[in-house]
């Protein structure tokens, strides 16, 4: 008995599964154009998504943690870490004196040595390597 349920219950299927068929084939012959068109916009909304997070800058962590084995390597004194947070602000030489209480001459000194260290040709190549070593934020 259980036997002739389920050829029954397969029978039945197969008969649902080739009318939802038909029926599928005479919904895409009438609704083909906008079922395309929504793939499409599908699809490119989701590119869109996609490509904008990829080329959008994601915000850095709040907490930054020096790279303090860079700069023990690199051998950039303290003092020297100050500086380059100052020239990362976009200081000049006078206002960089002038916060730290030095001389310009010891400032230019100081630049100068961090531009040894580095291998920088100038100030911002300086930031710029100074930021991929994470010794700034």
């Amino acid at each position: 008995m259980t036997r002739l349920i389920v050829t029954y219950g397969f029978a039945i299927a197969a008969m649902v599964l080739v009318l939802e068929w038909l029926d599928y084939r005479q919904a895409m012959r009438i609704h083909s154009t906008e079922l395309y068109a929504v793939a499409i916009a599908v699809i490119f909304a989701g590119l869109g998504i996609w490509l904008g997070n990829r080329l959008t800058a994601q915000p850095r962590p709040s907490l930054f943690e020096r790279n303090t084995a860079a700069i023990a390597s690199l051998g950039i004194s303290p003092r020297e870490c100050e500086v380059l947070d100052l020239l990362a602000d976009g200081c000049s030489n006078k206002v960089i004196a002038r916060r730290l209480a030095i001389s310009p001459n010891t400032v230019k000194t100081h630049i100068s040595r961090l531009f040894e260290k580095l291998d920088a040709q100038g100030r911002v190549q300086a930031v710029a390597i100074a930021r991929s070593l994470a010794i700034l934020p």
